[in-house]
């Protein structure tokens, strides 16, 4: 079950925590009194922030590309929000991971906008793909999280209820 939520935020509101945000208002779109008994909602966001620049979903190629020079040679965050909701408990945590980036030449990065459309994830791109198999010499922090997901940690957090 999903629900549209308008991804906005206050504009004050440090980077950084922008993604713990948006899940718990995600999150807040399911009223407690909707939700079966043991049911959960799990909601999440991710974003990538370079020099404290949050790099959302490209709105086209242009874009993307964009993005992708920006993040080429250098090193960011991806940070990630999980809001998981019962009717009794609702918990937020954030997951940080740094991903530094090769250079990019525009031919690598025209090629990878062209061949994977990367139009829906944060930062223009994905790690499990091409890019990240060509791009991506180091990752600190959780993979998955860069993927969109802290799975460890929300593993961790599911076994407390």
């Amino acid at each position: 079950m999903t629900r549209d939520v308008v991804e906005d935020y206050p504009p004050s509101l440090p980077a950084v925590d922008v993604p713990a945000f948006l899940s718990r208002k995600k999150a807040s779109a399911f009223e407690i009194n909707e939700l079966p008994e043991n049911y959960l909602v799990i909601a999440s966001d991710t974003v990538v922030i370079i020099d404290n620049q949050i790099l959302g979903k490209p709105k086209d190629t242009d874009d993307a590309t964009r993005m992708l020079r920006l993040l080429s040679g250098q090193t960011h965050k991806v940070v990630s929000g999980v809001t998981i909701k019962t009717k009794d408990v609702t918990e937020t945590f954030s997951a940080v991971s740094d991903v530094t980036f090769n250079i990019l030449n525009d031919n690598e990065i025209h090629f990878y906008i062209e061949k994977y459309r990367p139009f829906d994830k944060a930062g223009a791109y994905g790690v499990q793909e091409w890019i990240g198999y060509i791009g991506v010499s180091a990752v600190k922090g959780s993979f998955y999280n860069v993927m969109g997901l802290p799975t460890q940690m929300l593993y961790q957090t599911l076994k407390k209820f």
